[in-house]
Formats: structure tokens, sequence, C-alpha cells
């Protein structure tokens, strides 16, 4: 028997929530076909939870969408709120194992708005960001239940994309 998992809009209000009860204030996330990501900053720390549909198939879970690992984590995270909440562990000690330390390779800085269209590096060219554009504006128009902010957020970040290529960012 498979698990349903509501909508992803869902989900992603339940780790707004979520982040507010554990203190963090910083925190990135993306889901898309076949898995997902939320990292957060706490105690300075960041941390990355990583799931994918691959993932979970080899542990014997069948998940159909990234939506569904996101959705996954996403409770997951919750479980430890609840834990930290009811004073049984500290976040820290839960999440020791998954401290995120970036690759060489990743470390010049992403750009605010590159995050916020998902990519976790520099994309390699406009043609990559346009697509992802495509897919969020489906997911993030308040006609299809977005948030009227959260849209005019991606409208802006995507407008900062288009400059940054503009400006020569896609030349080797």
């Amino acid at each position: 028997m498979k698990k349903q998992y509501v909508k992803p809009g869902f989900y992603e209000q339940k780790l707004e929530r979520v982040m507010d009860r554990l203190g963090v204030e910083s925190y990135d996330f993306n889901w898309d076909r076949f898995g997902c990501f939320v990292q957060f900053e706490y105690k300075g720390q960041l941390y990355r939870f990583e799931h994918s549909v691959q993932k979970a198939k080899s542990n014997g879970i069948e998940l159909r969408y990234g939506s569904d690992a996101f959705a996954q984590v996403v409770l997951s995270l919750e479980d430890l709120a609840r834990m930290v909440e009811r004073g049984i562990y500290d976040l820290q000690t839960w999440v020791a194992g998954m401290l995120y330390l970036p690759s060489v390779s990743e470390v010049p800085e992403v750009p605010s708005f590159f995050r916020f269209l998902g990519f976790d590096q520099i994309p390699k060219d406009l043609a990559e960001v346009k697509e992802r554009y495509k897919t969020l504006v489906k997911q993030m128009h308040p006609d299809t239940g977005g948030t009227q902010d959260n849209f005019i957020s991606l409208q802006k970040a995507m407008e900062k994309a288009m400059e940054y290529f503009k400006m020569g960012g896609d030349q080797d």
C-alpha cells in the first residue's frame, strides 16, 4: 500500500511552521520530480536534509515523486521539533550527523536569487534557469494555490537571474 501525500504546498506551509517552532530563521528548500532538500542554519551551523525517490526505493519504500520525498523530510523535521519541544533532546544533538559542509566546488557563494529558484550551484546558462522558472510559476502563481508574495519574489529572482547572464555570467 502506498502512502498518499497531499499537495506540496501543504508541506511548504508546514515546513515554515516547523522552522518557526525550532527557532530557525534562515532556511532553504527545493523539490523536483526526483528528490528534495531542506537546509537551514541552526546556532550558526548549516544543516542539510536530502531525500529522493531513488534513496527511498533503495530502502524498500516506494515513492512516486520528489514532492513525496519532500513530504517525508518535512514530517521528519516535525517529529524532531516535537522531541525538542518535549525536552527530550536539543536539535543539535539530533542533526549533528547532518552538518552540511560544502565541497570545495561549492565555495563560490550562490546568489540568493538562484537559491530562490532552487539552484544550489550557479546554473550553466539562462535556458536552465528559464526551464526551472516555468515549473515554479505553475507552483507559485496565486491562481494555482501560491501566494502573491512568493510569486512576486519569483519574478524578481528571475529578473536578477536574467540580468546576471546578460552581464556575462554565462561566459566560460
